[in-house]
């Protein structure tokens, strides 16, 4: 959540919304985004239910951890809640205003989409979940 928030800070002091920086030519690169929606721009026109959604599941999460039970669980929960908590203080935070603020972006994924650090460690948390249950031993019968 602090690297998160700090990366973005990063950004908004180096990085420009029209330029990009390529890191692996087309395929990745740094470009200033704003989003007020969730992953390419949906819901952008509902910027403060988002955020309650953000802050419910950020409770919901952190409840989660505390009741997992394995250290894998206790990992996925808390990368989830840190992706979920970093998203959210730009939507508390940043502009246009407190509960509307738009999310900062700026790891560019080709042409599909710029998205930020805890956008991945999102990503990385669902993956692991999913490993998780899916080699969950199932009971014979």
């Amino acid at each position: 959540m602090l690297i998160d928030q700090g990366t973005k800070a990063l950004a908004l002091a180096q990085l420009s919304e029209h330029d990009r920086i390529p890191l692996l030519g087309d395929w990745l690169g740094l470009q200033l985004a704003f989003n007020p929606g969730t992953v390419m721009s949906l819901g952008s026109g509902s910027t403060w239910l988002l955020t309650i959604i953000a802050a419910t599941a950020s409770v919901a999460l952190l409840i989660a951890a505390t009741r997992a039970r394995t250290a894998g669980w206790a990992v996925a929960i808390g990368l989830l809640w840190g992706g979920a908590v970093g998203n959210l203080l730009d939507r508390l935070f940043a502009p246009p205003g407190f509960g509307r603020g738009h999310v900062t972006d700026f790891l560019a994924y080709g042409n599909l989409f710029i998205g930020n650090l805890a956008d991945v460690i999102l990503g990385v948390g669902v993956a692991l979940g999913l490993l998780l249950y899916l080699s969950k031993p199932r009971a014979e019968g």
